[in-house]
């Protein structure tokens, strides 16, 4: 029965097409002929594309311990490509890009105008977008009326990579390059004045613990009153200062370990602070193109033709219907 039912509005809705053929064909013709005009009208558009591979690391290491799972050489993974890709679409990169090339000018829009800023941002979007492949590397693709301007854009995005991560790493290195300079000025300065003060000791004759053991048995074995008297006079310095002395040689062999230490931590930070890395792979830099890649006239006009002819079908129909109703009232 539901058989029956759905072949008998079939046959019923091709026997209605079939009556309005003319009106459909003249359908056609009309909107094809006007999707013709508007497609010739849409300005070409030509494609530049640059594919860059995110680093796993960008940075020297002084550590054996950094960066243990990511050589300067290893390409990144998925997250080192969409952390890319946020930089790419940021604030950051698209100002420098509107600005360098005037893409208002480019892209004919008036600063004075309302909406300047929403619709220049719309323009960008609609012209350069970033795209993750399959492979984990990042698709930089530009659209321009000219193919040299669409490549010179695109590889000025592959550019501002480096300058703009770059300017992002030293905004929180060049503080911790500060820090670690000055933690290792103070441990500098420490430990000179603990060497200055041992030295003062040294000076009045303070020796080291296995020196002072050998004073007594130095005294007994002098046979010259003044080299006792001398010897005696070194124990009792030495009874007086000697603990000071041992605690400042204990300090001072804590800062040197503490400063060898803050020394590979400055060296570190110092190398992240000022240094300019390199933070991508370039596999393929972008070429003007020679083939249009927007509009695809055909797709708009069959796209176009073929909507229309659908519009004006289900328009009869619901008039059809309408007249049928108004019939049997």
């Amino acid at each position: 029965m539901k058989k029956e039912n759905s072949e008998k509005t079939t046959n019923e809705l091709l026997l209605f097409i079939y009556k309005k053929r003319i009106i459909l064909l003249i359908t056609a013709l009309v909107a094809g002929i006007a999707s013709i005009i508007y497609s010739l009208m849409i300005p070409v558009l030509y494609e530049s594309s640059a594919v860059v591979f995110p680093a796993a690391t960008s940075t020297v290491s002084f550590s054996e311990q950094r960066n243990a799972k990511a050589g300067a050489m290893d390409f990144g993974e998925e997250e080192s490509a969409e952390q890319l890709i946020q930089i790419l679409q940021s604030s950051r990169v698209r100002n420098r890009i509107i600005s360098q090339f005037n893409l208002a000018k480019v892209y004919d829009l008036d600063p004075e105008k309302s909406h300047f800023n929403y619709k220049l941002g719309e323009e960008y979007s609609d012209h350069i977008s970033f795209e993750r492949t399959r492979y984990g590397s990042v698709s930089i693709s530009v659209l321009d009326e000219t193919p040299e301007l669409a490549s010179k854009i695109a590889n000025k995005i592959v550019q501002l990579i480096d300058t703009v991560k770059n300017e992002l790493i030293k905004e929180r290195t060049i503080p911790a390059f500060q820090i670690n300079k000055r933690k290792l000025d103070e441990l500098k300065v420490s430990l000179d004045d603990l060497v200055t003060e041992m030295d003062s000791l040294s000076q009045l004759g303070v020796v080291n613990a296995e020196a002072r053991a050998n004073l007594f048995s130095a005294m007994n074995k002098a046979t010259n009153p003044k080299d006792k008297d001398f010897f005696r006079n070194q124990i009792n310095v030495n009874q007086n200062y000697g603990s000071r002395y041992d605690a400042l040689a204990d300090l001072r062999e804590f800062r040197i370990e503490r400063m060898t230490e803050q020394e590979v931590s400055y060296e570190q930070s110092e190398s992240d602070a000022n240094e300019n890395f390199n933070h991508k792979f370039i596999v393929e830099k972008a070429y003007p193109s020679d083939k249009k890649a927007k509009p695809k006239r055909m797709i708009i006009v069959l796209v176009s033709t073929i909507a229309a002819i659908v519009f004006m079908l289900i328009v009869l129909l619901i008039k059809s219907r309408l007249s049928d109703l108004k019939k049997s009232i």
